[in-house]
């Protein structure tokens, strides 16, 4: 029974959060992964434009809250996702037009673009801060597990207990929808197919007729959406910070990174990479190695390579390694 324990106690506090926070930095590297491919720069602003869009969705979620609407035994949260996907891709429409489009038209170089994005970030950085302040907010309601730990130990007789959050079944059953559903457009529909003819060879699709225009248009559209539903799956999983989602810049960019920019696949492994490299480097396997060992022979230190504290020390370490010896990444996508 004891590696049975011990399974479960790093599944309960290793494997599922890691599998859920992948699944949240997947969504949002997708969205660089597009942006670079198409748009042809890096989107430094993703991290703020997240943070706007689930604060669009808390505004939202308080509205119906006031008005006694409830979705029990799921979040409410997820009635205001909508809402929240109009106010960010209107945003990031409005920015494109007053900002980017221009860069576009006098053919910019891809530093330039990042040098706007960093200002439309400072920019979307004050107004989230001006509407929610930079305190935590909690706004998930429902029902907060789908078994608790207790339930599990009377269920299994085991020494050791196993919880699932609500939020962490949504994020990866949501994950798992959006990837297939975004696969699915991008290889089975039109606009899908103009969009990967358009970041292939810019110049071939101008010729075939493809309106760049509107490719650039379903971009934001596709990027604020999967911005939103990241955003609102990490906000009900850990709370809502606005400069917590500025951090998650770099694991996103060292996700989509590790992966390949420009494939969308690329993006989602590296994200999974990227998360279980983090959880695992900072989680301490003492309580593990305390089942496996034998009696008298348990670690007396928390068996930690590093403090949860430097978790972004492990995502900044992968992304140096990739750039020095593999830029293209896992799936040979564009180098930086």
């Amino acid at each position: 029974m004891e590696p049975l324990n011990a399974l479960i106690s790093v599944t309960n506090f290793m494997l599922i959060p890691a599998l859920a926070y992948g699944s949240q930095l997947a969504l949002g590297a997708l969205g660089i992964t597009l942006i670079f491919s198409i748009l042809r720069f890096a989107h430094f602003a993703h991290g703020d434009t997240m943070a706007l869009g689930t604060a669009a969705v808390i505004g939202g979620t308080i509205f119906l809250q006031g008005l006694g609407v409830s979705i029990a035994p799921l979040p409410t949260a997820l009635l205001a996702i909508p809402f929240g996907m109009l106010v960010l891709i209107s945003y990031l429409l409005v920015a494109d037009k007053l900002v980017y489009s221009y860069f576009r038209k006098v053919k910019a170089k891809p530093l330039i673009f990042v040098m706007a994005s960093l200002g439309v970030m400072f920019v979307t950085n004050g107004i989230t801060r001006l509407f929610m302040g930079v305190g935590e907010t909690r706004f998930e309601d429902g029902q907060r597990f789908l078994f608790t730990v207790r339930e599990f130990r009377a269920f299994t007789g085991l020494a050791e207990g196993m919880a699932l959050r609500t939020s962490q079944a949504l994020t990866v059953v949501t994950a798992l929808a959006v990837m297939v559903a975004l696969f699915w457009f991008l290889n089975r529909t039109r606009s899908g197919k103009s969009m990967r003819a358009y970041s292939d060879n810019e110049d071939l699709a101008l010729l075939s007729g493809i309106n760049p225009e509107r490719v650039v248009m379903i971009t934001w559209i596709i990027t604020g959406t999967l911005l939103v539903l990241a955003g609102t799956l990490y906000g009900l999983d850990k709370g809502f910070r606005p400069f917590n989602y500025f951090q998650l810049l770099l694991p996103m960019f060292a996700a989509a990174i590790l992966g390949g920019l420009g494939s969308p696949f690329g993006a989602i492994v590296g994200a999974y990479v990227v998360a279980f490299a983090e959880l695992g480097i900072t989680y301490a396997w003492r309580r593990v190695f305390t089942y496996l060992m034998p009696e008298g022979m348990e670690p007396t230190s928390m068996m930690q390579l590093l403090p949860v504290d430097y978790k972004f020390a492990v995502t900044f370490a992968i992304l140096v390694i990739v750039l020095l010896f593999r830029p293209t990444g896992i799936f040979k996508g564009k180098v930086i």
